[in-house]
């Protein structure tokens, strides 16, 4: 079941949701700066971070599931939001620099078939950044929250995950190390958090952010290649059917050779026959 989008607009209009937003952008704008004249879409729940482009990237637009309804935009400036299929984008193929998701992967139908169509609407060489909750934070842990909700990932699954789904990953972090606690000393704190969080606990953030490059050929001598597990030893091939068989249509019933038996009634029309009894061989058609 997904979270209906007044839970997680009242989420990012809390003080903890605020600075949770703010840890993500200051990740978000290390990774991608400000998208210059670039086009950008986010999935899932977008808000959050589409005005970090809003005023330098040539487009901003936003894909929210038709599950959770229609989300309230932070800041209309630069900024589209539509309702849409997440497993069928109504954007043509290669469209978009850069992509982002958020609240997306977690609560998906199919994840596959998610990330598959961002694939898509990616322009060759673009990058993607998939936000999902840190399995291994305590946010996982607070179903009152959103990231407490839907599939939590590690950063190997997500790695991984993105590896199979034709993206090479170049860079992984973690975000939002404070508690998922709406008190001010924690809120106010939140700088100080992250930064004893990376350097104490660095896998144990609340977010995962991984980002990856969608590439259609591989790099030169990108990788080794496979070694050779077994020899296997090339044989003739069998025929599909018997030799005597072959060419003749299998659909063509065979025909049998047969003796023609005659009663006693062969005698009246004048044929002469060998033995006796009701059945007998007629000489005159052993003769034809």
């Amino acid at each position: 079941m997904r979270q209906p989008a007044a839970t997680l607009d009242a989420f990012y209009q809390s003080r903890l949701g605020q600075a949770a937003k703010r840890l993500m952008s200051e990740r978000m704008t290390s990774l991608w700066d400000d998208c210059d004249g670039q086009r950008v879409l986010g999935i899932g729940y977008p808000s959050p971070l589409l005005p970090l482009w809003q005023d330098k990237a040539a487009s901003c637009i936003g894909v929210v599931p038709e599950e959770i309804g229609e989300v309230r935009l932070a800041s209309s400036r630069g900024q589209t939001l539509c309702l849409a299929p997440e497993q069928k984008l109504p954007f043509p193929e290669g469209l978009f620099d850069r992509v982002f998701l958020l609240h997306a992967l977690e609560e998906a139908d199919s994840p596959r078939q998610l990330l598959r169509e961002a694939w898509r609407v990616l322009a060759p060489e673009g990058r993607i950044v998939v936000a999902v909750t840190n399995r291994r934070s305590m946010w996982s842990l607070v179903d009152s929250k959103p990231f407490g909700h839907g599939r939590p990932w590690t950063r190997r699954q997500m790695v991984r995950f993105l590896n199979d789904s034709l993206f090479q990953v170049t860079a992984s972090t973690t975000a939002v190390h404070l508690p998922p606690l709406d008190w001010r000393i924690i809120t106010g704190a939140a700088n100080s958090w992250e930064r004893a969080g990376e350097v104490a606990l660095p896998g144990l953030g609340g977010v995962v952010l991984v980002e990856a490059v969608k590439r259609l050929y591989s790099k030169p001598s990108g990788s080794a290649a496979a070694p050779v597990t077994k020899a296997v030893k090339a044989g003739s091939p069998k025929p599909v059917m018997p030799r005597k068989l072959a060419g003749r249509d299998r659909a063509e019933p065979l025909k049998k050779a047969t003796i023609d038996v005659t009663n006693q009634a062969d005698t009246d029309r004048g044929k002469t026959a060998i033995g006796g009894g009701p059945n007998e061989i007629s000489y005159s058609d052993l003769q034809t």
